[in-house]
C-alpha cells in the first residue's frame, strides 16, 4: 500500500515538474519577442521566477525523492531499463538546470537566444518524456 501512495505522489510530482519544463521556455519566447515592451517584460520576469523556483524546483525534488523511494522499494537496481531511464533523467536534470541559467541571463538582459531557439528548445522535454515513460511502461531489455 505504501508503494502505491509513493507512486501516486511520484506521478503527481512528475506532472508538476513537466508543467514547468513545458511552460518555462514558452515564457522565454514571450520574453525575447517582446523585449521592447518593458512593462510586459517585468511581469514575465516575475512569472519566470515563480514558475522556476516555486513549481519547478520543488516538483523536481519531489519527483527525484519519490522516484528514489520507488527504486528502493521495487528492488529494480539490476534492471537495464531503469539504467536507461536514469540516464535520461540526468539529461533532463541538465536541461532543467540550463533553463535556470537562461532565466538568470534573461533577468539580467544578457540573453542572446532567439524566440526560434526557445521554440525548438521547448521540444527537448517532450522527447525525453516519451522515452522515459516508454522505459517504465514497456521495461525493455528486462
Amino acid at each position: 500500500m505504501l508503494y502505491n501512495w509513493i507512486l501516486w505522489f511520484h506521478v503527481i510530482s512528475f506532472i508538476s515538474w513537466f508543467a514547468a519544463l513545458f511552460y518555462l521556455p514558452r515564457l522565454y519566447v514571450y520574453h525575447i519577442e517582446n523585449i521592447e515592451n518593458r512593462g510586459f517584460i517585468e511581469v514575465v520576469k516575475i512569472q519566470e521566477m515563480k514558475l522556476y523556483k516555486y513549481i519547478g524546483v520543488p516538483s523536481m525534488w519531489a519527483t527525484l525523492i519519490s522516484g528514489s523511494l520507488l527504486i528502493y522499494l521495487g528492488h529494480w537496481m539490476s534492471s537495464p531499463w531503469l539504467h536507461i531511464k536514469l540516464v535520461l533523467i540526468v539529461i533532463l536534470l541538465g536541461y532543467f538546470h540550463s533553463l535556470g541559467s537562461l532565466r538568470i541571463k534573461l533577468l539580467e538582459d544578457r540573453c542572446t537566444k532567439s524566440g526560434k531557439f526557445f521554440r525548438m528548445y521547448n521540444e527537448v522535454p517532450t522527447i525525453l518524456m516519451l522515452f522515459i515513460v516508454a522505459m517504465v511502461v514497456f521495461k525493455p531489455f528486462s
